[in-house]
């Protein structure tokens, strides 16, 4: 048997009904933008896409050109940077905003207009009438400048479904090139959604599109019910941002569809992980941890009978390879942890302990659990050596640490680092003292290694002033990654031990 017919041996009444092609419109960059507290500099959207046209999605959706002289020049931009993705800019069916959008030259304009009768009442103040007069217009106008042409008529699944018909065939007759079905306010099942589907398939010659909001937690599954449905065009966004909860995670509805169904995306999905990291960090969302295919924790297992599983045959409990989306699997140490699964990860950390050796190590590592502590890569290298008495010596110490810090000045941090017994200075600003603090450790950690800061998480141990502070991070070099703690009753220094910990452990590899 093949890896995918070993996921999934039921869809094989329905795989003859596909499509074999599905296209990937990406909405990170307009859609994604509007998660709150969110906002792309022009640079920014300009390296996304350029990550979102590797990674092979077949149109990107740029911004709404309309909204501010940063959208509009971003359009602009990312519209002669020569991509082999197909540029899209949304526009509301109003002349004014889609001339915007063709000015910037884009491939593809994406009208949209309210076809709920509470939206057209309450958010238009217009008659339905007016909305299908409005709406073929706009088609019209866009196919006479001859660019390709999407129309959405948004609050699409709370629309009386003769009246969608109606808008839709019209906008078709108009020549839209795409019809795309939007579930504005993610209230769909996905029964329900592939019924709908169906239904507009049956009056819809143009290819149909799907956008689908997470409000219920279902975005993807009724996404994927739409292709089953008839969508050729699925609509999402890097990491499932978006407006209110989100949209359609493109990880978790591309790998669907590539490792479930069996349908051919264009995707390289090699460069998911790398691309939802990006997305990450340029936009300050961080991905939660159990978020499925990009997660932190969605290759990483614990369990005793897992571990051992995983070790003999991966999928056994691994139904992704995560090398098919730039990931490596890891073993995580904790009170459910068995031999096998802290062997393996010792293993792979160089460290080779006898049985004896192992048994204690695994107890140690309960003992943590049990104590509520997580044993990080650091803290279960640092009890296999113990165990195993191997002398050791860090490579990175903290001699002397400075932080200025006030309402008057800029905080400011000089560390003095002894580096393999040699004595280096570093300094470093930031936003606060912690911050300050480890851009001066990284200044002086720069000049012979590359390690990069991927996670900090904080959380007090105790209550009131004079709380314990625990700070776990993950630090990357090169393609290893660590995990690390640190605990103190300062903040500051909860956040070097973590820092300096991570870093020892990535540079005891070379």
């Amino acid at each position: 048997m093949t890896e995918r017919s070993q996921l999934n041996h039921y869809l094989a009444k329905t795989e003859n009904d596909l499509p074999k092609r599905v296209y990937v419109f990406d909405t990170t960059l307009r859609d994604g933008e509007q998660t709150p507290g969110v906002s792309f500099t022009v640079e920014e959207k300009t390296e996304i896409a350029r990550h979102l046209d590797a990674l092979g999605v077949a149109v990107i959706e740029v911004g709404t050109p309309i909204t501010s002289e940063g959208d509009r020049k971003a359009a602009a931009v990312i519209s002669k940077m020569g991509l082999s993705a197909e540029i899209c800019g949304l526009a509301r069916v109003v002349r004014g905003d889609i001339d915007a959008a063709i000015e910037c030259d884009v491939d593809r304009v994406h009208v949209f207009v309210s076809t709920s009768d509470i939206q057209i009442k309450h958010a238009l103040s217009m008659t339905r009438e007016q909305v299908l007069s409005a709406a073929v217009d706009s088609v019209q106008y866009v196919k006479d400048h001859g660019l390709i042409c999407e129309f959405s008529p948004m609050d699409a699944t709370r629309t009386e479904i003769g009246y969608l018909k109606k808008v839709c065939i019209a906008a078709q007759e108009a020549g839209a090139d795409v019809i795309n079905i939007p579930d504005t306010v993610g209230i769909m099942t996905p029964p329900a959604m592939k019924r709908l589907l169906e239904d507009m398939a049956s009056v819809i010659k143009a290819p149909l599109s799907v956008h689908c909001h997470n409000d219920f937690g279902m975005a993807v599954a009724n996404t994927l019910a739409a292709v089953e449905g008839g969508a050729t065009q699925v609509e999402v966004a890097v990491n499932g941002l978006g407006e209110r909860a989100g949209n359609a995670a493109l990880e978790e509805v591309v790998m669907a569809m590539d490792l479930i169904y069996g349908l051919e995306t264009g995707i390289n999905t090699e460069l998911i992980y790398e691309t939802s990291q990006l997305v990450s960090n340029i936009s300050g969302v961080a991905v939660q941890p159990n978020k499925a295919i990009v997660g932190e924790n969605a290759f990483a297992h614990e369990s005793g009978i897992h571990t051992r599983g995983i070790t003999e045959v991966p999928l056994t409990f691994e139904p992704i390879d995560p090398a098919l989306v730039g990931r490596r699997r890891r073993f995580v140490a904790g009170k459910v942890s068995g031999k096998r699964g802290i062997k393996t990860a010792l293993e792979d950390m160089g460290l080779h302990p006898t049985e004896t050796q192992l048994r204690e190590v695994v107890m140690q590592v309960k003992e943590l659990g049990d104590k509520g502590k997580m044993a990080t890569d650091a803290d279960l290298y640092a009890i296999a050596r113990n165990v195993m008495a191997l002398k050791h010596e860090d490579r990175v110490k903290l001699k002397q640490l400075l932080v200025v810090t006030g309402n008057t000045v800029t905080p400011t941090a000089s560390v003095t680092l002894l580096v393999d017994g040699k004595e280096f200075i570093g300094s470093g600003v930031g936003n606060g003292p912690i911050d300050s603090t480890i851009n001066a450790i990284r200044q002086v950690v720069d000049s012979f290694a590359d390690i990069r800061l991927e996670r900090f998480a904080m959380k007090a141990i105790t209550g009131g002033t004079d709380a314990i502070a625990d700070v776990t991070v993950r630090l990357k070099r090169d393609d290893r990654y660590v995990t690390s703690s640190g605990v103190s009753g300062d903040t500051v220094m909860a956040s070097v031990e973590a820092i300096l910990r991570g870093m020892n452990r990535l540079l005891d590899d070379g």
